[in-house]
């Protein structure tokens, strides 16, 4: 090798050798709804390429990863420096992760050079693979507290300090290699040295806009600029939000000795309902000491196109406007049977081994997108026990369920024996399993009994009964009660193993739920509404199967209640008196209620959310009545001859 070549590559060695990369800081533990948490890398030499890299977090309860990330593409800045973190991190991260991310701790984060494919994580069971010492390059752990730290992953790793920090405090490392505990410094040297940088800021005068919105992306520095013209370039395209959805000026330039420019743009107003979407406003590389502080904003732009149904929410109920899709001669089989004759037909039918579609977890999440949309607004659905809607596009996809919907269980996975899952990836409509009653884990992706809910208020759920343990977040109007009542007992009769029991049953006993006495005061009090009804047609043309309580919701008496033993007759269920003649309106109403579709006399009783009569009416044919009710829900009770009805009206002073 001649000699000029040899020493060239001998100084090219020694620069590969003295290059070192290491974990220099981590805030995994911040107020609020986690935020604000990074980890960050530094190398000895700046512009360190950090392809072939992956961060992996380790949980000391299994010892086993529960989260990736991989470093392939990015390089440090001309500190050495590279962060990663949620979006709100300011200066902004290079790469980003989902809020809450990184657990809190006693736990262990490893540098490896490997793949993320090398630290496979099993989405079923929630595990992943077990620490190892195997192409790790450095480890820290670190804990939320001072007496604590994560022992078992300390030995695997080999680690002998663990640093402990508080919520407003991160993981710092110090010059001689060892780490501290103070306040964050994302993006910098933690003594402050270095190359001095000018942050760049992204600003909107609003968080989210509507369609046909105009408004200023503003751009900021810290400090003025020097030398010549900062030109800053930048895009918007994320997802479905395209180019031809903003129009405007996507370059700004700021003069020099100012600090701020700013560029006008319009949302584009169409006629379609593409659904809401969300801008992302990426800024393109800056120029050598410049950094952005704010990368990758998210601009929510709310569709203004949405469709209303001519149905209510479950908070203002309609009924009879939405027509069951019952298959002609569906439900003859059940016609003069009683008792558990009368449960066997039931589950006959709904668990008909050569007629019904077992579809996964996976596709339960495109299935709500359309059987639970708010009947008031095509892009949002509504969230049962909250009884408020979510945008669809604020579906849970991270580890934290704040501020987001996901799927409710209404029977628990736990309890069910089912929470071993089917997967989590979605098929479509087209590709489905066959199923029996004896099935038991198609429940885990059965329709029938999952509701679109705020993630929050689905943890604190959790798997109690209902009724004698939860009954929903403090204010709730109880509009989900009924609905709730009638996804049980098509469990129970869909499900051999599933049963419905009075009290609060223990959660060792598998297949039980209650309380049983609630669930049929529910099914009641709580009629089925148009909401329910649209759900029971769309779930049918998926599963292919519907929910018998929401088509005949009497029938739950003689399958759980006081009419068990008596034989069912559709004449009982009086469907067309029930959902197409008898009219209780205005609805919501301020000072009186007008009944219409009678016949001869009738009485109606108002009940409140309790059962208790709190007016009664006696009357012949379409009559007009003033009340004097304070705002909420109330039950109406309308009976003519042996004929009876119940509606729920809504009271609004």
């Amino acid at each position: 090798m001649p000699q000029k070549l040899l020493l060239l590559f001998s100084l090219l060695t020694a620069s590969i050798c003295s290059s070192q990369i290491f974990i220099n800081e981590i805030d995994a533990d911040t107020a609020g709804s986690d935020q604000l948490e990074f980890i960050e890398l530094k190398s000895t030499n700046p512009n360190f390429p950090l392809d072939g890299y992956v961060l992996v977090f380790f949980n000391e309860t299994n010892s086993s990863s529960y989260f990736t990330f991989d470093l392939d593409g990015y390089t440090t800045d001309i500190n050495g420096i590279a962060h990663f973190g949620n979006s709100a991190v300011n200066p902004s991260p290079m790469g980003v992760f989902f809020n809450g991310a990184i657990q809190n701790g006693p736990d262990v984060v490893g540098l490896y050079q490997a793949n993320p494919s090398d630290f496979p994580y099993d989405t079923s069971t929630s595990t992943g693979t077990l620490a190892t010492t195997t192409n790790l390059i450095d480890a820290l752990a670190y804990s939320n507290s001072t007496t604590t730290q994560p022992s078992n992953l300390m030995t695997i790793l080999g680690l002998t300090v663990c640093t402990g920090s508080t919520v407003a405090k991160s993981v710092q490392r110090k010059n001689d290699g060892t780490y501290e505990s103070k306040a964050p410094t994302p993006g910098v040297n933690n003594d402050g040295s270095g190359v001095v940088i000018n942050y760049v800021t992204v600003s909107t005068s609003q968080a989210s806009y509507t369609e046909g919105d105009s408004f200023n992306i503003v751009f900021t520095t810290d400090t003025p600029v020097t030398n010549q013209t900062l030109v800053v370039n930048f895009t918007t395209a994320n997802g479905t939000f395209m180019a031809n959805d903003i129009t405007g000026g996507f370059t700004v330039s700021i003069p020099v000795g100012q600090t701020t420019g700013q560029t006008f743009v319009t949302l584009t107003d169409d006629s379609t309902d593409e659904g809401d979407e969300e801008m992302l406003i990426d800024v393109q590389a800056l120029p050598f000491g410049y950094s952005s502080a704010n990368d990758n904003v998210i601009i929510r732009v709310y569709d203004n196109d949405y469709v209303v149904q001519a149905y209510g929410t479950p908070l203002n109920p309609t009924y009879g406007i939405v027509t069951p899709t019952t298959p002609a001669g569906y439900y003859d089989s059940l016609e003069g049977l009683s008792g558990a004759a009368l449960k066997q037909a039931l589950q006959d039918i709904i668990a008909d081994p050569n007629t019904v579609h077992a579809h996964n977890y996976g596709d339960i999440e495109y299935i709500l997108k359309e059987s639970d949309k708010n009947p008031e607004n095509s892009n949002q659905v509504w969230q049962m026990y909250v009884e408020t809607p979510k945008p669809i596009i604020d579906y849970q996809t991270g580890s934290s369920n704040i501020g987001v919907w996901n799927r409710e269980h209404i029977f628990p996975q736990s309890r069910g024996g089912f929470s071993s899952g089917t997967s989590s990836t979605a098929d479509g409509i087209n590709v489905w399993l066959p199923t029996d009653a004896n099935d038991i884990m198609a429940g885990h992706g059965d329709a029938h009994h999952i509701r679109a809910e705020d993630g929050a208020e689905n943890s604190t759920r959790s798997n109690r009964d209902y009724g004698v343990d939860y009954d929903g977040p403090v204010g709730s109007q109880g509009s989900w009660h009924g609905d709730v009542a009638r996804g049980l007992f098509y469990m129970a009769v869909r499900y051999n193993g599933l049963n419905l029991v009075n009290g609060d049953p223990s959660d060792a006993i598998a297949g039980q739920m209650g309380d049983l006495a609630s669930l049929l005061a529910w099914n009641t009090q709580d009629p089925a509404d148009d909401f329910e009804m649209h759900r029971n047609n769309y779930i049918y043309t998926w599963q292919v199967n519907r929910n018998p309580f929401i088509d005949y919701p009497l029938l739950a008496d003689y399958i759980f209640g006081a009419n068990f033993g008596q034989p069912w007759s559709f004449s009982l269920s009086n469907e067309n008196f029930a959902a197409n003649s008898i009219k209780v309106y205005p609805n919501p109403t301020t000072d009186y209620l007008i009944f219409s579709g009678i016949e001869g006399s009738a009485k109606a009783g108002i009940y409140n959310l309790s059962g208790q009569l709190i007016k009664e009416y006696v009357f012949e044919n379409e009559s007009r009545f003033t009340i004097d009710l304070a705002s909420g829900m109330y039950l109406v009770k309308v009976s003519n001859g042996n004929q009876s009805i119940h509606k729920k009206i809504v009271v609004k002073k």
